[in-house]
């Protein structure tokens, strides 16, 4: 697509109006600022009528990717940032009620959603009851590389089906907590001007790069510093440095134990367990909800049982993904 200056400060300014109406009806006490384009541009936003609490957390003695960024966000924006690095006793915890309360055993979902319950966690001891996040960026503007060397058309099929059947996990964290998430990308008003731009915008190429969320990255060049605006996405689990969760649980595992347990679950659930992360979760799963079950009637993954909605290919209880429903 050929960029016509004059359209691109047109959508440029309209976007940005229309992000920081949403922030301002949105404001919070708290915000979760991984130091990701959108949280920075979140926090970039809100200081301009609320100075923030914001709170960053990580998985101790792990890579995780957001600390330096975070910590940039808030130092550029003159945020108070509390950094707080849970162990092992705190990830457990926090594993355990995301699968109590998200019911699932999807190890993507779990390890991301307990780093999520853990800052929401913090955000309460805290004495906050309001937190802000930047969920619905990515869905929104196309954020996630598997977008990127897609056609227009088939880009624009594939945000459709997203945007149907979004879902946030941080949100019911929050509410276990007695805490109100808000996200501004997901407000009322602001997500039917953001699903109405084309998908040309927001997949892009800039000095010979392909990037998600481009036309967000364009409208606030010149607010943040360049490292956070085109900072490349990177998922929470690496952000929070839980994405070293699948070789811990291995370590903590035999290959003797795991195969034992993972054909006695096939045998007497029906349920396929994937890796040893997977087994734990599962465990932890079944005390609290027994095996998966779906309506006889309604069409359920392969792979654990579950009920699946008739128009999706990937089940939210175990994470099996692509599926062929039955």
């Amino acid at each position: 697509m050929e960029i016509d200056s004059q359209r691109l400060n047109e959508i440029t300014t309209v976007l940005r109006n229309q992000l920081e109406e949403s922030v301002k009806r949105n404001l919070t006490e708290g915000l979760l600022l991984s130091g990701g384009l959108d949280t920075s541009i979140l926090a970039c936003l809100a200081v301009r009528w609320k100075r923030p609490a914001c709170l960053t957390v990580a998985f101790e003695n792990s890579p995780a990717l957001d600390l330096p960024f975070a910590r940039m966000a808030a130092d550029y924006l003159g945020l108070d940032l509390s950094i707080h690095q849970f162990g092992d006793a705190e990830l457990r915890e926090g594993l355990h009620s995301a699968i109590s309360i998200l019911k699932t055993f999807d190890p993507m979902e779990v390890r991301n959603s307990a780093a999520a319950y853990i800052a929401l966690k913090i955000a309460k001891i805290k004495g906050l009851h309001t937190v802000m996040t930047g969920d619905g960026g990515d869905e929104l503007f196309a954020g996630y590389s598997f977008f990127f060397n897609m056609t227009q058309d088939r880009l624009d099929a594939a945000l459709k089906a997203m945007w149907a059947g979004m879902n946030f996990s941080s949100i019911p964290l929050g509410e276990s907590l007695g805490i109100e998430v808000k996200a501004p990308f997901l407000d009322p008003e602001f997500k039917p001007f953001a699903t109405a731009i084309e998908p040309a915008w927001k997949v892009h190429s800039e000095n010979g790069k392909i990037w998600g969320k481009w036309i967000l990255r364009k409208a606030f060049e010149g607010l943040l510093p360049s490292s956070l605006i085109w900072r490349e996405k990177a998922p929470l689990e690496a952000g929070t440095g839980t994405s070293i969760l699948p070789q811990y649980f291995a370590s903590r595992i035999s290959d003797g134990e795991f195969r034992s347990k993972q054909q006695q679950i096939r045998e007497s659930d029906g349920v396929r367990i994937r890796d040893k992360e997977q087994l734990v979760y599962y465990e932890v799963y079944r005390k609290s909800f027994g095996p998966p079950e779906a309506n006889s009637t309604g069409k359920k993954c392969p792979d654990c049982g579950a009920a699946v909605k008739e128009s999706s290919n990937f089940c939210r209880t175990c994470g099996a993904y692509p599926l062929e429903v039955i």
